[in-house]
């Protein structure tokens, strides 16, 4: 029994559908193109359909998808804009449809290369985002009917699945390019690191050394003074070469946790060791609050030392003479909880989500008067990170800040959720 026109409608769109559905889980171009030039020859029922796209630098049509049969044939045949359908189609816009063969419109080089004869044709943009990108033909109703409304509806849809299918694809390879790019530059800004840091190393070791020597050797207070603060440049370069070191390092993958047992006690003592001359040349009253005596975590000592050494670093640069920097020790929940306290310079909201950034500073590189290239807090996170740790901070700008860190005492990850309110 024949097909009414209702039940032949809705076949139709249950096979588009059908082909929509194939045509969204195809990851392969070529297979999806091709998918798209069957469904067209068998949906409009024609002899062949091929997709063209429009080469920018040669301005110019370049078949790149058609039955089987003439593949070898098309395969990168150009076709001009003008004085030829395809290009009136692009150009335009708008659906074509030709229903003689005798039109001089038709590109007839294409019929020579295929010993074929384009007696009828239907051609429609691809359009992304109202862009033209290239044309889909459909040519020969099988039937001898002509090209129909429906026709036209029928590939544009099917135009609209070829130029997201085609456009993903040139994204997917943008940004593999874009990847591959990165990864390159990557590769030599961690070779120049690596290089630069490995070379400054030994001279500025030497600085150290003989400056040492000389301030030690010689009564000239002039001469002491002069070797003080050589010394004291050569230590800040160290500072500056180790974080560069130690920040590369870890983005390589190359930082490892050199896991112990870690006195929180003992850490803290020497901590204040090594800042107490800071604190007292700028009239900074460092102080401590431990609640838990006798605290041991587990983790690599001389990096949780370097966490807490740039926190503590950090504030008491930031915190005026006459100001106040506390170091709190807490356990809380299965986790140390370290919070370094000041009452300095504070940060602006609206930069307090940058603060751990790489080379990020709050003031302005031209007239900032504190020392250091913005590392020491990055630094900082990605070492509390390797220890499956979190670290945040709270501040108020011209009231202070409140640097705070919680790292595992066993084998937990920390978490924004093990944060306790401020106090």
């Amino acid at each position: 029994m024949p097909q009414t026109y209702k039940q032949y409608h809705i076949s139709h769109l249950e096979r588009m559908l059908e082909i929509s559905r194939n045509l969204n889980s195809t990851q392969n171009l070529e297979t999806l193109l091709d998918s798209i030039i069957e469904a067209s020859i068998e949906l409009i029922q024609c002899e062949a359909s091929s997709i063209l796209l429009y080469d920018k630098d040669a301005e110019v049509l370049e078949f790149v998808a058609s039955p089987s049969s003439q593949k070898a044939d098309l395969l990168n045949l150009q076709v001009p804009l003008n004085n030829s359908i395809a290009g009136r189609v692009f150009t335009e816009c708008q659906p074509v449809i030709i229903q003689s063969e005798k039109d001089t419109n038709i590109f007839r080089k294409i019929d020579q290369k295929l010993t074929f004869e384009t007696r009828d044709l239907l051609a429609v943009p691809l359009l992304f985002k109202d862009e033209p990108i290239g044309v889909i033909e459909a040519v020969n109703k099988t039937n001898g009917e002509p090209f129909t409304t429906k026709d036209i509806n029928t590939l544009e849809i099917l135009a609209s699945h070829a130029a997201t299918a085609i456009q993903n694809t040139r994204l997917i390879e943008e940004i593999q390019l874009a990847y591959a790019e990165l990864e390159q530059l990557e590769l030599l800004k961690s070779n120049f690191i690596s290089i630069t840091s490995h070379e400054l190393r030994t001279p500025i070791g030497l600085i150290l050394g003989y400056a040492e020597m000389i301030k030690e050797s010689t009564s000239d207070k002039d001469l002491k003074e002069k070797m003080r603060v050589i010394h004291k440049s050569a230590l800040r370069l160290t500072k500056v070469v180790e974080d560069i070191d130690q920040m590369d390092q870890y983005q390589r993958g190359q930082s490892k946790l050199v896991k112990g047992s870690v006195k929180i006690d003992n850490l803290i003592e020497n901590i204040i060791k090594k800042f107490s001359k800071k604190a007292s040349t700028n009239n900074i009253s460092l102080e401590t609050k431990i609640k838990v005596k006798d605290l041991i975590i587990g983790g690599d000592k001389e990096k949780v030392f370097t966490i807490l050494s740039n926190l503590v670093d950090n504030s008491l640069s930031f915190t005026p003479k006459g100001g106040r920097v506390l170091i709190s020790i807490e356990k809380s929940s299965g986790y140390m909880k370290c919070s370094v306290i000041d009452n300095g310079i504070g940060i602006p909201a609206n930069v307090i989500p940058r603060v751990f950034d790489r080379f990020f500073q709050v003031e302005n590189h031209m007239t900032r008067k504190h020392e250091g290239i913005g590392l020491g807090l990055s630094v900082a996170k990605t070492l509390v990170e390797l220890h499956n740790g979190e670290i945040w901070v709270q501040s108020v700008e011209g009231k202070g800040s409140n640097f705070t860190f919680l790292l595992p005492i066993g084998s937990k990850t920390a978490s924004l959720e093990n944060k306790l309110p401020p106090k």
